[in-house]
């Protein structure tokens, strides 16, 4: 009746278009209640257009292109993010984890698919690929907003998707190589074509480094040409790498990979980034009209199972080899969890495969579907890790050897009166006027501690998050605690425990607005630090009464001597 109803209507194409981002704002604003990413919102807009036949997303020719274009733009950030430091980030540990992750969840799906489900052997390597890949765009999201970025487990995790989105370009490579020369396979064609991808690859590698940074300099004062030269950048060069036999989306990791060296790449970025999530709404709306017409028969128990193996399975597989790599379990979890989901690259494998006429439109929907449940389930999964972690914490001991890498700063139980947790720009300007014997500096940042060893602090390697914080630590003499951590709940949880162990400790704490300042001082904080607040209070009591002001070139020169060394760190 409804569908019927619909069918009757001529949209046009402006509305057509404007039908779809309705839709996804609203479901949109559900989901973000929900504490759901934004994807999932586009991917239910395509189901319901498709549903209930208001029109068919696949027939237009311009939602089509607009989709391309979405993955050609994120694929574009995906090769800013492709410079010389990331890679040289990666290390040992990502590498590791990152390579063992898609070789062990490869060979696990394809075990699943093929011998298990009894799919055809094709069917089961793409099933089996597409497993393998976590999304970069929702991992970063949650990790930032989690302030967990810069934690071991943030900087392990963001080196093995850098890893996988390396493995994933191949992939794509090789497929859109298939798809110039009709989807046959021809071993010849596609090692050309990989071949010719890794030249233009080193081709723009030589580009960013020699010639766009130089380019992108001497424009940078205008953001408006900034912006209008990367686009152009980005539509010319894909234009040309087209009549080469490449598609549009790989142009774009390698238009990308050009600019990756620049200085300039954050500003770009944040100018293409509305872009993208503008066009990539597109693809997604349009998978998702694809899903309400696919064939669902016969496949919701692999989905089930295939689901709970990217849930269960991944996050073991990487728990496993960093075990192995003694890190310690909660290392090992955390990072696991990250990975508990597919990516959006294993949907725009799917729809090649879809498209090349590799795969049918039922697997194509059970991919879509273990995307859709792992990504929602994930979602929570990362959010309240460490709470999950808390209650499970004895079952994760078999991941954990006697001998963990991980050092913790601290060879036996020590005493300081100041405790610093937190030591990035807020914490590191503390300790420049604080005696150096007085503190004991926690933190999770590998690269923090590292320097706080070679600077010979007292430090220990830990998670403000962490409810053992303080089981390794003497609180004897201890007399103040100072947290630049800006996230409320973990400072009032902190500050519960500090009042259990110590009552008469003295405990500063930081917030990001009032409302968070005053709610810690109700539950008793004896400071607050409120950034924008305190930093008028302290400009406030160095400017002279009398307008004696001769000592701001010495602040002026303190400043720059910190500043410099941060730049350096």
């Amino acid at each position: 009746m409804i569908e019927s109803f619909f069918a009757q209507l001529n949209f046009t194409p402006m509305e057509e278009l404007a039908l779809v981002l309705v839709l996804a704002s609203l479901l949109g604003i559900i989901l973000r209640l929900l504490k759901q990413p934004l994807i999932l919102a586009y991917l239910v807009t395509g189901l319901i257009i498709g549903f209930f036949s208001f029109f068919s997303l696949e027939d237009q020719e311009a939602i089509k292109f607009f989709s391309t274009l979405g993955v050609m733009f994120l694929l574009f950030l995906v090769g800013m993010e492709m410079d010389y430091r990331a890679i040289k980030k990666i290390g040992k540990l990502s590498l590791a984890i990152g390579l063992g992750q898609v070789i062990f969840t490869s060979i696990g799906g394809f075990l699943l698919t093929y011998f298990v489900f009894g799919f055809e052997l094709l069917h089961a390597i793409y099933i089996a690929i597409a497993l393998t890949f976590s999304s970069t765009v929702i991992i970063i999201k949650l990790l930032s907003d989690k302030g967990a970025l810069n934690s071991l487990h943030g900087r392990a995790a963001v080196g093995l998707l850098l890893v996988q989105d390396l493995i994933v370009v191949l992939i794509l490579i090789s497929l859109t190589a298939l798809g110039e020369r009709g989807g046959d396979f021809n071993p010849a064609s596609v090692i050309f074509t990989i071949l010719g991808g890794l030249f233009l690859f080193l081709a723009m590698v030589l580009l960013g480094r020699f010639v766009f940074p130089y380019l992108f300099r001497k424009i940078a004062r205008s953001q408006e040409l900034l912006f209008l030269t990367s686009l152009a950048w980005l539509l010319l060069f894909s234009s040309l790498v087209k009549q080469a036999g490449f598609s549009i989306e790989i142009a774009g990791f390698l238009a990308g990979v050009a600019l990756a060296n620049s200085s300039e790449k954050y500003h770009i970025a944040s100018k293409i980034t509305p872009l993208r999530d503008f066009f990539i709404l597109i693809f997604f709306a349009l998978l998702g009209s694809l899903m309400a017409v696919s064939d669902f028969s016969g496949i919701g128990v692999p989905v089930i199972f295939l689901s709970l193996f990217v849930l269960i399975g991944n996050p073991i597989i990487v728990m496993t080899i960093m075990g192995i790599m003694r890190y310690k379990k909660r290392t090992g979890f955390l990072t696991g969890v990250t990975v508990a989901q597919i990516s959006e690259f294993s949907l725009i494998f799917a729809t090649l495969g879809l498209t090349l006429g590799h795969i049918t439109d039922q697997i194509f929907a059970l991919i879509a579907m273990v995307g859709v449940i792992t990504i929602t389930l994930s979602t929570y999964l990362i959010l309240y890790a460490e709470k999950i972690f808390d209650r499970f914490f004895h079952f994760f001991s078999i991941f954990e050897r006697d001998r963990v890498k991980e050092e913790d700063g601290m060879d036996k139980m020590v005493s300081k009166p100041i405790i610093l947790i937190g030591a990035h720009r807020t914490g590191r300007g503390v300790m420049e006027y604080l005696n150096k014997e007085d503190i004991l500096v926690i933190d999770f940042d590998p690269v923090i501690t590292d320097s706080l060893k070679k600077e010979e602090f007292a430090y220990l390697f830990s998670d403000i998050s962490d409810p053992h914080i303080f089981d390794n630590i003497d609180l004897s003499q201890a007399r103040l605690i100072i947290s630049t951590s800006p996230h409320l709940k973990d400072n009032l949880t902190l500050l519960k425990k500090v009042k259990e162990i110590k009552e008469e400790l003295k405990v500063i704490l930081r917030a990001e607005d009032y409302r968070d300042a005053l709610s810690l001082y109700k539950e008793g904080a004896d400071y607050v630090l409120l950034p924008h607040f305190s930093s008028g209070q302290y400009l406030g009591k160095i400017i002279d009464p009398e307008l004696n002001l001769d000592h701001l070139k010495d602040l002026k020169e303190e400043d720059i001597r910190m500043l410099k060394k941060e730049d350096d760190e």
